[in-house]
Formats: C-alpha cells, structure tokens, sequence
C-alpha cells in the first residue's frame, strides 16, 4: 500500500484564513501541469512500490484545471504506477467550479472517485467574509450535480468559530449539510494562521477571536448532531458514515508511505520525510533541470532521517487523534519498554483528569490502548505535545 498527493497551487484569490503556498498565476497551469508530471516520473521509485492504494488531488483548486490537465495527470501517473482496482481516488473541488460539463469530463476522462468539497459554510455572509467565491445555493446545487453523475462520495468541509458566529447559527450549517446526505464531513475551528489576512484583520482590532468556550459548544453540538445522524466520529476533525472514512488521510495516520509532488507537498516512506520547496517559479525551474539532466541551483527537497524518538513522537501525534488510539503493546514492540513507560506516565496527569482514558487489556491489546475522552479532544495538540519525546 502507498498514497500519491499531488498540490495543484492555483486559486482565483486567496481565502482570508488559508496559509497553504497557493498562487494566482493560473495562466501557468499547463507549464506546471508538465512541471508536476516531470517530477512523478523522477521520484516514482521513492515509495518502494509502484502500487497505488490512494491518490488524492488537493490545493489550492484542483478543479481550476482544465480536462486535458487532470487527463495528461492521470496519464503520467499511469505511466509509472499501478492504480489499485480498489484505489481511494480524491479530487478536490470548489462548489463554484461544479457544473454539468465539467463534472462530464472527470468521469469519462479520469479515474476520479471521491470528491472533496470546501463548502465552509451554508451562510452566504459568512461565506463573504470568508472570501469563497461561491455561495450557500451553490454549494448545494454543486452536491446534486456531482450525484447525478454518479459521484456520491462527496466529502465536504465546515468551518466553525468564525467571528460572530452564533451557537445557533452554526448548528443551522450542520443541518444543511446533514441533509445533502454526503458520507463524510470535515470540521474545523477557525485557526489565525500568521501571514493571513484574517492574522492582520484581528491584529487590527477589526475582528475578535470567537471565545473558546463558545468553539467548545459548537464541537460538542456537532458531535451530537452527526452521530445522531449516523456518522463516526474517526478522527479529530472528521466524521464518515460506516465504510466512508477517508482512505488517503487515514493512510496518513495510519503511517502508510506517501508520494507528494508540486511545491510544498511532503513525503514520506518510512524511512524518512521530504518536503518541497513552496515556491511556483523555483519548483517548475528545479524539475526541468533535473530532467534534462543538470544539477539545480537548489534542492527540490529537504529531508529528515527518522530517527527512534522522531518516528515515536509521530506515532503519537497520528495515532492519539484517532478513534483508534495508540496501542501501549505495539509502541513498546516498535520502540522499546523506555517510550512506552514514558508515554504512560506523561499520560497519566490526563487520565486522572478524564481528558484521557486507557482501555482495558485484552487479549488482543494486552497492555491497553490510549485514547483522547470528548472533554480531552478539544484539548489535543497539548496532550499529544506532553506525550512527545524531548530531547
């Protein structure tokens, strides 16, 4: 098994809050489109295996690409993988971009079989101050289209926390997208990334950080709402109904080898991560040197060794935000009695506090299984930082 990301850094215009490497020069697409499929050719011999479980297109804006783009995507990845009959096959979209035609062309041109919508939110003023290019009826309409054409896997995402943001109203977002009948949700708290317009906005006073107590409320009443209606609560900020969890982030938390190629993707094949330089120009020079055979004037990568401590702090880090939890037998199997002890009593301070709860062992978890309670989970990046080895 092993994932292939592909970044396709093209946006009409940036969202307030995003801090992923994007641009507006979409006039560069098809140089770029040759730029990526150059690099899928030179790095194909990274994973170890030329077999595809999970490929997954995100950005950006994926679907600003037009078919003979995605189509000459396909073909190169083709060229130098096997697509597993059973592969995971994610696009991302944006609502704005969903039309009959369009959609046409994926499914008769492309193996695309899943489709990641970043939907937001259902309220068009939250959309405008969001900057979405699309509307709430768009959004909707975005979804029929994509079932008419038989595209059903539809994941959408929802942000919650937003400045002003009532309690009610976002409850209002969750029952839309409850009744678009879509197998997976993703859900996350408004973050204030530096180097953002929404970082200056609140720095300028304009806008106020919803209190935390209120983001509280509106995760415990999406909770609520979404297992009601049937869904799995499988990792921190996502929710599938039974057997439409996403393969492909799963795969990243599961610790499955990945292939990422464009600027700023990572990879990683259990040996070590890489990570691309996050700049258009610089990518699409360094790619075409290499593949005429010159030495670039910069690496296209950077990469780290995984050492023990490395691959055990990642270990918690994936394996904590999960329903699943970590595995206290198979940590000590993969990294020693010292980490695992470690990690058992770096946790303790939480199960007594029950943001924390240990299983009891079985037959099948001997030594129990760590997992984040509701209370906890809003709580982890400071649980799984305490549980983290530090040097």
């Amino acid at each position: 098994m092993a994932g292939l990301y592909l970044h396709i850094p093209f946006c009409k215009r940036r969202c307030i809050y995003c801090d992923f490497y994007s641009t507006t020069c979409i006039d560069r697409h098809a140089e770029y489109t040759k730029a990526l499929c150059r690099e899928i050719a030179l790095r194909k011999d990274f994973l170890k295996t030329n077999t595809l479980s999970t490929i997954y297109i995100g950005g950006g804006t994926p679907s600003l690409l037009p078919i003979e783009d995605l189509t000459f995507i396909f073909e190169e990845i083709k060229r130098h993988f096997r697509i597993s009959p059973s592969a995971e096959i994610t696009l991302e979209m944006n609502p704005d971009d969903v039309s009959v035609s369009k959609v046409k062309d994926i499914r008769l041109h492309t193996p695309v079989n899943r489709v990641s919508m970043g939907v937001q939110s259902f309220d068009d003023e939250e959309l405008r101050f969001l900057q979405r290019r699309h509307t709430s009826d768009a959004a909707i309409k975005a979804v029929e289209v994509l079932k008419s054409f038989g595209l059903t896997n539809i994941s959408i995402d929802l942000i919650y926390g937003l400045p002003g943001q009532t309690l009610a109203g976002w409850e209002k977002n969750i029952q839309k997208a409850l009744k678009l009948d879509v197998p997976h949700l993703s859900a996350y708290a408004l973050i204030y990334e530096e180097n953002t317009k929404l970082w200056t906005l609140r720095d300028e006073g304009v806008v106020q950080e919803t209190p935390e107590q209120t983001s509280l409320d509106m995760f415990n009443s999406l909770i609520d709402h979404v297992e009601k209606a049937g869904f799995v609560h499988y990792e921190i900020s996502n929710f599938a109904k039974p057997n439409f969890e996403s393969k492909h982030n799963s795969s990243y938390w599961d610790e499955v080898p990945y292939l990422g190629c464009g600027p700023s993707a990572h990879s990683y094949n259990g040996e070590c991560r890489q990570w691309n330089i996050a700049d258009l120009d610089t990518y699409i020079k360094t790619i075409n040197e290499l593949h005429h055979g010159i030495t670039p004037a910069q690496p296209l990568f950077e990469s780290e060794h995984m050492s023990i401590p490395t691959r055990y702090n990642d270990r918690v880090v994936t394996s904590i935000r999960t329903a699943k939890g970590l595995d206290i037998c198979v940590l000590e199997q993969d990294f020693g009695a010292d980490l695992a002890t470690y990690c058992l009593r770096m946790a303790e301070p939480y199960l007594q506090q029950g943001l924390l709860e240990k299983t009891t062992p079985s037959d099948q978890k001997p030594k129990g299984v760590l997992k984040l309670t509701r209370k906890g989970i809003f709580l982890s990046d400071g649980i799984m930082s305490d549980l983290m080895w530090v040097d």
